[in-house]
């Protein structure tokens, strides 16, 4: 459990001290091109969650996020004996869920700053806890995949 706790924690703090920097250095609706026609930091606040979906509802996307974290908790981590797989998988999940909610607790909005162009679509801005939480997924669809019946360990310790 050592490694889920230390990926959610890093995670979680990589993630916060990135914006912060940002922050600093940088104003909203500010863009600085990387690779020219390829890569932006762009800096954006985001009162929505995944492609702005619940634009506004900020309340309702932290008290998602509490009940996703309980969830995760006390259904698939809680009293389990968790492979490495598993704990990189829900330690990525967890860190990256923390850190969009503390900006919403903190700001009432999540900043993004990842802005790619794909072959002339401008992809939706995000940052690096979204990239952890996608990360996360897929991991746990190739342990689903794989064969375990829960797609967890459901061995207790």
């Amino acid at each position: 459990m050592k490694k889920l706790f230390g990926i959610a924690f890093a995670t979680t703090l990589l993630d916060q001290l990135i914006k912060n920097g940002l922050l600093l250095f940088m104003s909203y609706g500010e863009s600085v091109t990387l690779i020219n026609g390829f890569f932006n930091v762009t800096l954006i606040g985001n009162s929505g969650a995944a492609f702005n979906i619940l634009s506004s509802n900020t309340l309702l996307l932290i008290f998602i996020s509490l009940i996703c974290l309980n969830v995760l908790y006390f259904c698939f981590i809680k009293d389990k004996n968790l492979n490495d797989f598993e704990q990189v998988s829900f330690g990525l999940l967890i860190g990256g869920i923390l850190g969009n909610l503390i900006d919403r607790v903190l700001r009432m909005q999540v900043i993004d700053y990842l802005d790619f162009n794909f072959f002339g679509y401008n992809f939706p801005v995000f940052n690096l806890a979204d990239i952890a939480i996608v990360i996360s997924m897929v991991l746990i669809v190739i342990q689903v995949i794989k064969g375990d019946k829960d797609g967890v360990s459901s061995k207790s310790k």
